[in-house]
């Protein structure tokens, strides 16, 4: 079983698919409910601080290099045009960006909008663990509710 929580835990650390694939997964496993969303949102909440520490440097450096540049540029593109739309709500906005369980939006994705609008860490943190609190219990509700 502990094997099982290791692979929900890597699946929800992934970019895009995060706590949306981990928590199909640990349904489909037959796994129990809470534990696997506690599993699923730290797996998520762990890299946060970095990616809102670093992800705008590590992206503004990475978009400079020649022949891969233009996709690390237009992750930045794509994370200013979410951040528009985040911006006039800031912090509200954030957080309903986050807790929303649809394609492109979640942990990574709030994390590189905060980061890209400068928010500092301790605002703008316990923001995206409600939000992924909160689409935990979405797609818990969604997922044990059909399976």
């Amino acid at each position: 079983m502990l094997t099982k929580y290791l692979i929900v835990f890597l699946i929800s650390m992934v970019p895009l698919i995060e706590l949306r694939g981990a928590m199909v997964y640990a349904a489909v496993a037959g796994m129990p409910f809470l534990p696997s969303l506690i599993c699923c949102v730290i797996g998520i909440i762990l890299p946060v601080p970095f990616l809102i520490k670093f992800a705008k440097a590590v992206l503004f450096y990475l978009s400079k290099i020649d022949k891969i540049g233009w996709l690390f540029q237009k992750i930045i593109d794509r994370g200013n045009e979410k951040a528009v739309k985040v911006r006039k709500a800031e912090l509200l906005g954030l957080f309903a960006f986050v807790a929303i369980p649809l394609p492109g939006t979640g942990g990574w994705t709030g994390a590189l909008i905060a980061a890209l609008m400068d928010l500092r860490m301790k605002k703008c943190l316990p923001i995206i663990a409600l939000g992924v609190f909160i689409a935990g219990l979405i797609m818990s509700l969604i997922t044990y509710g059909i399976f």
